[in-house]
């Protein structure tokens, strides 16, 4: 018997490293504003060499006839476990933005988490996609203008909200082209007055940042599920879960926000030990195959979220380009899977890591 053929890459041309005609053919200040780091990229890289460090235990002759990638996450039912990560302005990458994404991501029998920084509207997206997807919620620097755009959310049918904590102040790094913007949004807030001889951090930028104060009247404020993402620490996770948050994604923003942070692979265990099953806890950074996700899977996540991989794709082929990449990921995964001896998600621990 010859063995099965290898899946196709989870970068074919439209969502590899190097990307296709369509990606190509971006700005390049475009293409720099997705695949860069912050500062000198180190937790870019190190996100990478994490998940490569991680060795995948084969096993033999394990009857896996029959397997499957299904799990359900916070009530819905899902085909695999390979969400969408909120991406802002995908415009940017495609006409068809959003909607594209949210619409594969359907199609696949997955989740989106779109963006509050969404160039579409949440009605658009939420008719494309036709069922409902995550809303990722940027605080909105006070209580009353956060509210707002939590009802437009809501209004639009978006079935859980995931609260971004490690980006408590979020701008745009590039000068947006005509057509392109947050169009969900409040023209922003007046930044607070500059007091001469003050801290531009502390008594600018900060002023406006929530606190766990802010999560606790978030969760009083919405009876969706409610995510935590940015956690790294088993703490943070510790006190999210009192709160009375229904999950929590272990993320460092994708390398973006806090150069010399953590890899987000190396922290979950430790803060999947200490959620202890309580909730489910997710990994964002770093997934760029479906090896990624078994690995992700294996150190504690019950799902993991998918960005750039995902609007290279995008750039290339709009809804079917991101829906080959999620194909792919999932052929990935479960040829993997196979191999270690897994014929279920469940069947995935850390015993098939060597």
């Amino acid at each position: 018997m010859t063995p099965p053929p290898e899946p196709a890459s989870s970068h074919p041309p439209g969502a590899g490293d190097e990307g296709g005609a369509g990606w190509l053919r971006l700005d390049p200040a475009v293409r720099d504003y997705l695949e860069r780091g912050c500062g000198d990229g180190l937790t870019l890289a190190a996100n990478r060499a994490a998940f490569d460090a991680l060795r995948i235990m084969p096993r033999l002759l394990v009857p896996v006839a029959g397997g499957d990638t299904r799990l359900e996450l916070l009530g819905r039912a899902l085909e695999h476990p390979c969400l969408l990560a909120p991406i802002a302005y995908q415009r940017l990458f495609h006409p068809e933005g959003e909607c594209a994404s949210a619409m594969a991501a359907a199609a696949q029998g997955g989740l989106m988490a779109v963006s509050s920084l969404a160039s579409q509207p949440f009605q658009a997206i939420a008719l494309a996609a036709g069922s409902p997807q995550w809303f990722q919620l940027y605080w909105q620097g006070d209580r009353e203008r956060t509210r707002r755009l939590l009802r437009r959310a809501e209004a639009a049918g978006f079935c859980a909200v995931v609260m971004t904590a490690d980006a408590p102040v979020k701008q745009a790094a590039l000068d947006l082209p005509a057509g392109v913007a947050a169009v969900n949004l409040e023209p922003p807030a007046p930044p607070p007055a500059a007091v001469p001889g003050g801290s531009t951090v502390f008594r600018g930028w900060m002023a406006q940042a929530p606190t766990w104060d802010d999560l606790a009247w978030l969760r009083g404020e919405t009876r969706l599920p409610l995510l935590l993402k940015g956690v790294l620490h088993p703490d943070d996770a510790q006190r999210a879960v009192d709160l009375g948050c229904d999950g929590v994604i272990v993320s460092n923003h994708g390398g973006r926000v806090l150069d010399g942070a953590p890899p987000a692979v190396e922290r979950l265990p430790a803060v999947a030990a200490r959620v202890a099953g309580r909730v489910p806890v997710l990994l964002d950074s770093g997934i760029r195959n479906g090896r990624d996700v078994f690995r992700a899977l294996a150190l504690g996540a019950a799902a993991v979220l998918v960005g750039r991989p995902a609007v290279r794709g995008l750039a290339d082929g709009g809804a079917l380009g991101v829906a080959r990449v999620l194909r792919v990921l999932r052929d990935e995964l479960e040829m993997t899977m196979a191999l270690a001896g897994c014929a279920r998600l469940a069947d995935i621990g850390p015993h098939c890591l060597a």
